[in-house]
Parts: structure tokens; sequence; C-alpha cells
């Protein structure tokens, strides 16, 4: 047997790469991250699915996780769980509120290596999504929403005006996709957008940020501010891109994902 045929079997057997050989490595998956992905409000986890489409061609591991869009505390707790529950390295990727849950300090981050934030919000300790978003002018989110649907104990569940939805929240999608996003929304607890958050997590972990220029949820003075006091790795203004950002141009956004996956 040739020295190089024996150098081969034993990269097999290793489960290395041999450059020029032709052999893959059988660990090269296990050894990328698992990407889990966050929905935000008005929203649900069908709105990574194009996102979903590329991060899984390029061989990684996706969960896009089913966020209860209760409140910050409880919310944060359901992503702790899942985190648990899933083996090695993670980067957590969240969507607008998404983007106070991956923030969250007490869910498990000994696993977490990444945290990518689209059209999401970096809250510091004490602050909320509806501060946030009211922080610099130009969000219309208010007057968009649906008269609240009141639950038992007093709180109520709030959707976005269908007729406003496309405008509002996803101009520059198909209608038709616009129109399914509407009927298919999922509501968020009014005292959710009020909730505080505590010491992020972002202070500790390599965090990287997408936004939209033409973004009437949160405005694009507030990402430009949060992305710049985190002091993210760095930040991708999409030219005339809506709130849903993953939806319109996913190829920018998992190609972030797979750069923070990437980041050593």
């Amino acid at each position: 047997m040739s020295i190089r045929r024996m150098i081969a079997h034993l990269c097999l057997a290793l489960g290395l790469l041999l450059p020029g050989s032709g052999l893959v490595a059988r660990n090269s998956a296990a050894t990328r991250p698992t990407i889990v992905l966050v929905h935000g409000a008005f929203a649900e986890s069908s709105s990574w699915d194009a996102v979903i489409a590329r991060l899984s061609k390029d061989g990684y591991r996706v969960i896009a996780a089913a966020n209860p869009l209760r409140g910050v505390r409880r919310d944060a707790d359901s992503l702790g769980a899942l985190l648990r529950s899933i083996d090695g390295p993670v980067v957590l990727v969240g969507h607008s509120y998404g983007g106070m849950l991956i923030s969250d300090p007490v869910a498990d981050r000994k696993k977490v290596v990444g945290l990518v934030y689209v059209a999401a919000f970096l809250p510091e300790a004490g602050e909320s999504a509806l501060g946030l978003s009211g922080k610099f002018p130009g969000s219309t989110l208010g007057s968009a929403l649906a008269p609240g649907v009141r639950l038992p104990g007093g709180d109520e569940d709030l959707y976005i005006e269908q007729s406003r939805f496309r405008h509002q929240f996803a101009a520059d999608v198909p209608a038709a996709q616009a129109r399914t996003m509407a009927a298919t929304q999922r509501p968020i607890a009014r005292s959710a957008l009020g909730e505080a958050a505590q010491e992020p997590a972002w202070r500790t972990i390599r965090s990287w940020s997408i936004y939209g220029t033409a973004d009437l949820n949160i405005p694009a003075a507030a990402h430009v501010f949060m992305a710049k006091r985190a002091q993210v790795r760095r930040v991708i203004a999409v030219p005339g891109a809506s709130h849903v950002v993953m939806v319109s141009h996913p190829d920018a956004v998992a190609a972030l994902v797979e750069q923070a996956a990437a980041a050593r």
C-alpha cells in the first residue's frame, strides 16, 4: 500500500479531510453550530422559510423556535428550555421582539457563540420594546394596530389591522404573500412590549445586525443607535427593505447568519 493510500485510510478513520484526495470530513457538519431562529410579534416561524432553505442547503441544522409572545421573562425561559435540548454550539437569530429574547441573559448561554439581530431590538438593561421603538421618530405601528383582544387577567392580544399589514410590516413583499402573512400573524400580549430587559447577553457574546432602511416598526435611526451601542461586529442596512427583511431579502440575512456561524 502506498504512503498516500495509508494516509487516506487514516484520514477516513479520523473523519478528516485530505487535501486533493476528494475525501470529505465526516465531522464537518457536527462542528457547525445549530442555528436557532426566533420570530417576533405579528410574525410566526414560517417567516424564516426562505432563510431556512438557504441555511439548510449549506449544511446547517436549523430550528425555528415557536415564540409564545407572552412576555420577555416567560418567552426567554421557553427559549432557554429549547437551548438546553440542543447539543453543541448555537447561533441565536432574533427578529424584532425576538431580539429581546436572544439578548436575555437567563437562558442557557454557555453554548451560544453568536447573536444575529434581524430588524430586531438590542435592549440595554431596563429598556423595553415599546420604549426603544419610540426612542426615535418614524414608527407608525401604534396607528396600524387593530383593537386589542381582551385576555383573562386584563391583558390584551395585539394584532396589526389586516388591511394595513402590508404597508406597515411587509411593504416589499408580494401582495398575495403579505395577505397570507396578515392572516397568519401571531399576536403579542400588550404587556410583553412594555416588559423591561435585563443585563444584555450582547455584552459578552459576539453580535451582528441587519435591518431595512424602510422599517416602519423600528425606525432606522433606532437600529443604528442600538447596533452602535452594542458594538456589533457588522451591521448591514438593506436599502428600502421593510421590517420583514428576512422575507424580502433572505440571501442577505442567511449570508450574515453564516458569517456569524463561521466566526472564531
